[in-house]
């Protein structure tokens, strides 16, 4: 029985990891829940229904209204004191991180270093701090446990093998919802037509995230910390089914790819239940439907976020936290209406540009260099 703490819970890797656990209960047992607030029924419905140890709520101004709706036998908390009291607990046993943003950086440290091992479903735990976290839990005798489905199943590609055997990694990307579609036309994308993801069912965010190939270039840096392999070993390859989840080129020219239909739920079961491999309520492969896998290389003149995304990893120190800070407020900002889509791109660009880099920064160097990024690209008017 391994006893889990998921921060995130109402999100969708969230609610994925919940009906991971509710298949397993013989092997999985939930002890802690925490979300941001802005779905508090969801996070009261949940609570209710797994009556975990513990729960906390982001939004401290929210704790009130959470306690009006679950009884008295959950213990409450709040705010980010609250999420690093939950990713310490004593009885935890693994921590799953899936909130999207900042905001699960310190109970993740804070985890590592109470002995627990960590899920990461957060790319911007690695982004920003991936040489401190990884330090980190190399000291303690911690796993950082991939839950990223493209990094989950190059994990399960590797099984242990040494990164001297490795010539690449292949990272697949979906390619989004514009994959086709002229550069000249880019300028006159809608919100609507950026959320309508080909294949997976995602998170506003995410969903962003993936039609600009931007997730692409957050997961080949957190692949270099995670697998601790140089950037010019991490590669894109476009492919439009989602059905290869990951390849890794071994130096003999061997390629081992780990398929599955898209469903979260299995790289959040194998990292929750590794080293071993457990029967599930998902359905078996369909052979018919994976009969046809299309790979492309990607067009980095029309989609230049895996070009920035490689300069920020080479880049080291505080440039991963500023292309990822960066980034977030770009897609913010598109949301709101106040840029055109490639625009994004233009502010990530120019804050990796004016930035002044510090290497082998602290935390709050880090954090400070966020801050810093996000003042800018709120500022930014174009050019």
């Amino acid at each position: 029985m391994k006893r889990v703490v998921l921060l995130g819970s109402t999100g969708s890797i969230g609610q994925s990891t919940l009906k991971v656990v509710e298949d397993l209960p013989d092997r999985l047992r939930l002890v802690g829940l925490a979300a941001g607030g802005g779905n508090l029924d969801e996070l009261a419905r949940q609570t209710r229904r797994l009556r975990p140890s513990a729960v906390c709520v982001f939004d401290a101004a929210k704790l009130p209204s959470l306690r009006a709706r679950v009884d008295g036998a959950t213990r409450l908390l709040a705010g980010e004191e609250g999420l690093v009291e939950l990713a310490t607990m004593r009885e935890a046993d693994v921590v799953l991180i899936a909130i999207v943003g900042t905001a699960g950086l310190r109970p993740a440290l804070a985890a590592i270093e109470a002995g627990k091992d960590i899920a990461v479903a957060s790319k911007e735990i690695l982004v920003m701090a991936g040489e401190a976290v990884t330090a980190a839990a190399k000291r303690k005798g911690v796993r950082i446990l991939p839950v990223d489905s493209e990094h989950n199943a190059i994990w399960q590609c590797l099984d242990g093998k040494p990164r001297g055997e490795v010539r690449n990694l292949w990272l697949t990307a979906s390619g989004g919802p514009f994959r086709k579609k002229p550069k000249a036309e880019f300028a006159r994308i809608t919100l609507q037509e950026a959320l309508k993801h080909p294949t997976w069912n995602m998170g506003s965010k995410i969903t962003l995230d993936s039609a600009t190939l931007m997730n692409k270039g957050l997961e080949m840096i957190e692949a270099r910390w995670l697998f601790d392999i140089e950037m010019a070993r991490v590669q894109v390859v476009i492919h439009p089914q989602s059905v290869v989840h990951s390849l890794v080129e071994f130096v003999d020219g061997s390629l081992l790819a780990q398929l599955c239909e898209p469903n979260m739920r299995l790289p959040i079961q194998y990292a929750l239940t590794y080293p071993e491999r457990l029967p599930n309520t998902l359905p078996s492969a369909d052979f018919v439907k994976m009969a046809r896998m299309d790979f492309e290389m990607p067009d980095h003149d029309r989609f230049p976020a895996l070009r920035l995304a490689r300069e920020a990893g080479e880049r080291g120190g505080t440039a991963p936290a500023v292309f990822n800070a960066a980034n977030e407020v770009a897609v913010d900002r598109f949301v709101k209406g106040e840029i055109r889509f490639p625009d994004i791109w233009g502010i990530v660009e120019s804050a990796l540009a004016r930035h002044r880099l510090v290497e082998h920064a602290s935390l709050e160097e880090i954090l400070a260099a966020d801050r810093w990024a996000r003042e800018v690209s709120r500022a930014w008017k174009g050019g």
